[in-house]
């Protein structure tokens, strides 16, 4: 069971560690509430979404629900445009200086942001349910779980993380101009993203 957890652990930091747009997001939160709490709502999405999506991995249902064509383009051009509509929001956060006051969406809007680019992100998706759905397929019983429990601990590791890290460079940012260059990079990381999730989606898909 040892070893399946520390194979679980590693493979989901593996696959956590490389920049998306749910790293780009939280962090985005945290550097810009200047506090920790204001990312939560952000934080703890992220990270119960990516628990669904890893148990539903693990229990083979999302393989199924793939495996629908018209379902993966549909999943593929809505996360597409909701990836849009979250660049030019983040875009539009740092046009507003500094002094106005503490920026960071409202809890609400963090709540549905994360959703949408959980469960709204086919790269993700797949990445869950061909990497971790698969690798689980290796394990019996208690040693299975164990590999599960340890890929979903990464994810709320690595969110808490990401958003204290976020807090902790907005904090020293006083001027707000490295959060304002963050959110600039941020919009152009996320739009990017969409352009890419529509060409591989609908593009290569048709």
């Amino acid at each position: 069971m040892l070893g399946a957890a520390i194979h679980g652990f590693l493979l989901a930091f593996g696959l956590i560690l490389p920049l998306g747009v749910q790293n780009v997001f939280v962090f985005n939160q945290g550097a810009a509430g200047r506090k920790l709490r204001r990312a939560l709502p952000a934080v703890l999405t992220a990270a119960v979404g990516d628990t669904i999506l890893i148990m539903l991995a693990v229990l083979g249902v999302s393989v199924l629900v793939l495996s629908w064509s018209w379902l993966k383009i549909a999943l593929f051009a809505a996360g597409a445009v909701f990836m849009l509509y979250i660049g030019w929001t983040i875009w539009r956060d740092a046009s507003i200086p500094a002094a106005a006051g503490p920026s960071g969406l409202p809890a609400k809007k963090q709540v549905v942001f994360a959703l949408s680019v959980t469960f709204l992100n086919p790269h993700a998706i797949l990445d869950t349910v061909g990497v971790i759905g698969t690798s689980s397929l290796g394990y019996p019983g208690g040693a299975k779980w164990a590999f599960t429990l340890a890929t979903i601990m990464v994810s709320w590791i690595w969110f808490f993380g990401l958003a204290l890290a976020g807090k902790t460079i907005g904090s020293l940012d006083r001027g707000g101009v490295l959060l304002r260059g963050i959110n600039r990079g941020s919009a152009l990381i996320v739009w990017g993203m969409a352009m890419y999730m529509l060409y591989t989606g609908l593009v290569v898909s048709l």
